[in-house]
């Protein structure tokens, strides 16, 4: 349906100048300077405000128990559906975001989120051979901020989903991994989310989507994530490259010659400028090894 993309051009028209800033400091201070309360309260899990504006919700399925060649997925690790918000201006946000969904939970979530207002702009796997099978619904919608997670909380009360915060567990706090050794192989700096260890590195062009230069936290990163498989060396690595056309085969070659295999390309998001495309990775072995493997995937990015 075209609803959505209409309301964003409003939008743009209504916002037209927190949109011209929305990359410079100025306009991550005004985002910062929302409150993203109520919509937190309508999804019923509070999100964390990025250091480029966006609010995001993290919605790990930690409900699942997923396998994949031998290895219990962590939910942080390949598990976490998410929403995002970005200011449009007043009370009005472009959101998007990515929910995992079991085979039975993908028509009824779909169906109740088209009913409200929210686009589907993908719907794909992201690995191969996991059980019980997942799949990964992306979402995208714009107009009022409450109103859009009243929308997506309504859908996801009809998957398994769990809607509200889980506690945090000491032993995810950290990793058994030589991050600084990681961070040299990749060229970046990691973190710890739940347990794994993580990347995320921004695109070196503007993306722009629906007329509005999408900031990097929007879901136009390169994300890599290790976790552990037990001693200080060993882990599964998964992720996806967010990549250009003429990228696309030069990192799957990098990859493969780095025994990675790749387990999806598709695209996330109907109208990118330019277009982007994500190609997923899986693969288990020595954590080193694996982080220079990626490496090469991210210089065969040029």
């Amino acid at each position: 349906m075209r609803r959505g993309f209409a309301r964003i051009g409003l939008a743009v028209a209504l916002g037209a100048a927190l949109l011209a800033g929305v990359g410079n400091a100025s306009a991550r201070q005004r985002a910062t300077q929302i409150d993203w309360t109520p919509v937190g309260n309508a999804i019923g899990v509070q999100g964390k405000v990025q250091p480029d504006g966006v609010y995001r919700i993290g919605l790990p399925r930690t409900d699942l128990h997923v396998k994949l060649d031998g290895v219990n997925l962590k939910p942080s690790f390949a598990l976490g559906s998410y929403l995002v918000f970005l200011s449009t201006g007043g009370s009005n946000a472009m959101m998007m975001g990515d929910v995992v969904l079991t085979g039975r939970e993908v028509e009824p979530v779909m169906l109740k989120l088209e009913q409200g207002g929210i686009e589907i702009t993908a719907l794909h796997n992201h690995l191969i051979g996991e059980k019980p099978q997942v799949m990964y619904m992306h979402v995208m919608g714009s107009g009022n901020a409450v109103q859009l997670a009243q929308a997506a909380h309504a859908a996801l009360v009809l998957s398994k989903t769990p809607l509200k915060a889980a506690p945090a567990k000491a032993k995810d706090a950290t990793v058994p991994f030589d991050t600084a050794a990681l961070d040299a192989a990749i060229g970046s700096a990691g973190k710890v989310d739940g347990g794994v260890y993580k990347f995320s590195i921004a695109p070196k062009y503007t993306v722009t989507s629906g007329g509005m230069t999408l900031p990097p936290s929007m879901g136009t990163t390169t994300a890599l994530a290790f976790q552990p498989l037990g001693g200080k060396s060993k882990a599964a690595i998964t992720g996806d490259f967010a990549i250009l056309a003429t990228q696309v085969n030069p990192v799957i070659r990098a990859l493969r010659a780095h025994n990675i295999d790749v387990t999806a390309l598709h695209s996330h998001m109907l109208d990118a400028q330019p277009t982007v495309f994500f190609m997923h990775f899986f693969a288990k072995g020595d954590a080193l090894t694996l982080a220079h493997g990626l490496r090469a995937g991210l210089d065969a990015m040029g």
